[in-house]
């Protein structure tokens, strides 16, 4: 009789996320900056060679001086390079195929990046003219540019300028005041007549001071992946399941790991012979959490630790509970504490018995 094979182990896969609130607060170029778009006006800063940056940094990347004289520049510019992109993600800036472009706006000598709306491909070039489409509300932030549009026109020599119509507020009076009946038939050398063609491009000075500044931004930083833990992490996940905790060792080194690995990356060698370890162990190091985590219904300040199972060659995170943060102490034996649905241990928790003497646990500090 010919035996049956074994069936192949089920591969493991979940949607995981990594998400991370950044708080950061913002210093006078910054502020400047995510202030003026939310009042529709970009602003960059002079370096010391005269090059105008947008976005605007606070340090001359070519000396390191301090950078504060801040300029206005247009609302139009230049692709200079581009990709499409035709499968948006989640929290991009629009929801159809669009492109992300580098736009050297008009007056600036650095390009800013952002999305450009376009039907297609083809509608995307380098050199392309494009300008800001505003968001209807505005907040203070990058994403007030909703994104770049085509805009076929020439540079503008006046930041201030209308990209919908190449003229501005003095153009008009200027009109005005050329004719001889009041009317708004005459010309004048500020007026225009649609998109302005005027080759240079010039920046107007700017103080930077707005009405009720941005202080702070909150960055959202977000990863969404497929996780596929490979065989080695398979049986460490089964074995979590029925309440073991299961490391491999090293037919080398003898070192056990936990979680496995699938190889010793000391040795370079494969890792198949399955050992269980714990369930008690020693805590090796700790911190104090003192900043509470989106999302997380664990009041701080709490203890996150290192803790080495007996039998393993490494230490695993885990945290510690059932005692005072204040109280949490290298050497302290701890067990698990599993989850409602007994998958993983949810903490853990001193076991009464006598610390662990240093010299145990030192290896794996």
């Amino acid at each position: 009789m010919t035996p049956t094979p074994a069936s192949p182990p089920e591969i493991l896969r979940a949607p995981l996320v990594v998400e991370f609130p950044f708080t950061r607060s913002l210093g006078p170029v910054q502020s400047a900056f995510l202030t003026g778009l939310r009042e529709r006006t970009v602003l960059g800063v002079r370096t010391e060679a005269g090059d105008v940056l947008v976005p605007p940094v606070e340090y001359d990347p070519a000396t390191a001086a301090e950078l504060r004289e801040l300029v206005e520049v247009g609302a139009t510019g230049t692709v200079t390079t581009w990709a499409w992109n035709p499968e948006p993600r989640t929290g991009q800036p629009l929801a159809t195929p669009f492109a992300w472009v580098l736009v050297r706006l008009d007056g600036a000598d650095t390009a800013l990046l952002h999305a450009l709306d376009a039907p297609g491909p083809e509608a995307v070039r380098t050199g392309l003219r494009v300008r800001i489409r505003w968001a209807a509300e505005r907040s203070g932030a990058i994403t007030d540019i909703a994104c770049f549009e085509p805009y076929e026109s020439a540079p503008t020599a006046d930041p201030t300028a209308d990209p919908a119509t190449g003229s501005t507020a003095g153009s008009t009076a200027g009109s005005t005041a050329g004719s001889t009946d009041g009317s708004a038939t005459g010309s004048a050398a500020g007026s225009t007549a649609g998109p302005t063609a005027v080759p240079a491009t010039t920046t107007a000075p700017h103080t930077g001071e707005f009405t009720d500044p941005v202080t702070g931004i909150v960055a959202h930083a977000r990863l969404d992946y497929t996780y596929s833990p490979g065989r080695a992490q398979t049986r460490y996940l089964h074995a979590l399941s029925e309440r073991r905790t299961v490391g491999e060792r090293c037919p080398s080194c003898a070192k056990v790991y936990v979680p496995p690995r699938g190889a010793c990356p000391t040795c370079g060698i494969a890792t198949t012979d399955q050992v269980e370890v714990g369930p008690r162990g020693t805590v090796t190091t700790y911190c104090i959490v003192n900043i509470k985590a989106k999302n997380l219904a664990i009041e701080v300040p709490y203890v996150y630790a290192h803790i080495a199972l007996d039998g393993a060659g490494l230490a695993l995170h885990g945290r510690i509970a059932g005692i005072p943060y204040d109280q949490v102490r290298m050497g302290l034996r701890v067990e698990p504490v599993w989850s409602e649905d007994g998958r993983y241990p949810d903490h853990y928790r001193p076991t009464g018995e006598p610390d662990a003497e240093y010299d145990t646990y030192k290896e794996m500090l």
